[in-house]
Formats: C-alpha cells, structure tokens, sequence
C-alpha cells in the first residue's frame, strides 16, 4: 500500500496543485485516484488490528506466567515483573519511582520505526491532519514510556523485538523489494 502511494505522489501533487484551495475537493479526488489505483490508505492498520487480540493476551500472560517468574535475561532478573535499572527517589505520577531499561529500548525503538515508516509514506498534503500525524510520531513513544515502565519485563522486549523486526522488515522492503520506477 505504501509502495503504491509513493508511486502515485506525483499525481497527487498535482491534485494539490489543482484543488488547494478546496480540501474537500481535494479529498475526493484523491480517494478517486485511490480507487482507481486500487490503494486502501488504511491498509497498513489491518494487521495491528489482527495483532491486537495476541497483544492483549500476552499483556495477560507475562505478569502471570510461573514459568517466567524468577528467569532472569540480560539484565532483567524476573521477566514477569518489571526490569528496573534505576531507583528513582521520588515517585513521578503515572510512571513511577524506577526506570526500565526494556521500556527505555522500546520507546526508542518505536520512534526509530515510525521516522523510518513516515520517510516511506507520502506527503499527503499539508493540512491539519499531517500535522496531527506528525504529532503523533513524537507522542506515542512518550505515552509508551508511561504506560510500559512498570509492565512486565518479557513484554517490553517483545515491543523491542516487535519495532526491531519491524524496522527491518521495512528496510528490506524499501531496499530490495520495491521498485519506485
């Protein structure tokens, strides 16, 4: 899907170049190239949709795993707990008083994809809704900071796992699989 947006950039600068003034005309032609390019623009959310079930069992699944309990990896010495590398001696709200290495790695890692992953996509325009997107990017990795810190150990090194693979799954693609001609 990403490919065939990149493909169709230039036609869809010229749709900008036609229709700027109107965005909502802008839209509907562009979903009309789409349609008839045969690009979903949402194609890339259907597999975190099919993923999402796996991730909500494996958040289940760590913190309660016997088997994981006292396993140590790397410099995680309990995967179903979190992995702290710091005692902070004061409680920040939502985050808490430690800091995970695993969480830290995570939230990189995801920053690191998403820069790549908007390299690849398109401009689609200058409008609000870019600069929303663009927002995003940089808040996501902080909100998985909060939320992920205090998270099973096992858990956050699937998300580095998950982005790392991701990423190079991402570069292959661009690299060797895709032609832009």
């Amino acid at each position: 899907s990403m490919a065939k947006m990149n493909v169709l950039k230039p036609q869809i600068e010229k749709l900008r170049a036609k229709y700027g003034e109107d965005p909502q005309k802008m839209q509907t032609e562009q979903m009309k190239l789409y349609g008839q390019a045969g690009v979903n623009p949402v194609g890339g959310c259907l597999p975190q949709l099919i993923q999402l079930p796996i991730l909500i069992a494996m958040y289940r699944f760590f913190p309660a795993s016997i088997e994981l309990r006292q396993e140590s990896f790397l410099w995680a010495p309990d995967l179903s707990t979190y992995d702290s590398i710091m005692d902070l001696p004061f409680n920040i709200p939502l985050y808490g008083e430690h800091i995970s290495l695993f969480c830290l790695l995570s939230a990189l890692s995801s920053l690191l994809y998403m820069k790549v992953n908007q390299q690849m996509t398109p401009d689609t325009g200058n409008g609000q809704m870019a600069q929303q997107m663009k927002m995003f990017q940089y808040i996501m990795p902080v909100m998985l900071l909060f939320f992920f810190n205090s998270f099973a150990a096992g858990l956050t090194y699937y998300f580095l796992l998950s982005n790392i693979i991701g990423f190079g799954q991402s570069f292959f693609i661009k690299k060797f699989m895709l032609n832009d001609e």
